[in-house]
């Protein structure tokens, strides 16, 4: 945190809430006057558990969430649903061009990022862009005209924490340390 540029705070901000704030304000009256919408914006699982991106991505993310809600309150009035989408691990090139690679490089990760995503969370497949188009149909469909404030969290389950599996590998390990022999 201590190294972080300033710069980078008013960048991230500009972009991902800033972004998400004009997008609401414009759609707002629109909606609002024909008594009916759905407004929905890009959060992620970074915003609401630590762990899952920079510090400062996270707080855009939770702010984006918290702007979701609030939003909702007010809108909702007008029948104009305000929900957003919290991605967990989703294989596109985001991540090369996080670790810096140029895009036409960072295009050609998507394998890769699949392999390693796989691992990481409860359902043992890599997210994909479209479980988040299906997730946004939904939430832009009527079939979803009662969700309203909602963060819709599309992970795999890798916010639950670790998977079932391990937590039962490591059974073993805490029953020697308190001396518990496992006599079936």
């Amino acid at each position: 945190m201590a190294d972080t540029p300033s710069e980078e705070f008013d960048t991230v901000m500009a972009v991902v809430l800033r972004g998400v704030f004009l997008g609401i304000k414009h759609a707002a009256p629109i909606m609002c006057r024909q008594q009916s919408g759905s407004i929905i914006s890009t959060a992620s699982v970074a915003g609401i558990c630590v762990g899952f991106g920079p510090h400062i991505y996270s707080a855009a993310k939770a702010a984006v969430i918290q702007l979701t809600k609030s939003t909702a309150r007010e809108l909702g009035e007008s029948n104009v649903r305000v929900n957003c989408i919290c991605p967990g691990g989703i294989a596109t090139p985001i991540f090369g061009k996080a670790f810096g690679l140029a895009t036409q490089v960072a295009d050609q990760t998507v394998e890769p990022v699949k392999m390693i995503l796989e691992t990481m969370q409860p359902i043992p497949r890599a997210g994909i862009p479209a479980d988040i188009a299906q997730a946004a149909l939904w939430l832009a469909s009527d079939e979803s005209s009662f969700v309203n404030g909602h963060e819709l969290v599309v992970d795999g389950g890798i916010t639950l924490g670790r998977k079932w599996s391990e937590s039962l590998a490591g059974r073993p390990n805490w029953m020697a340390a308190l001396g518990i022999s496992d006599n079936k």
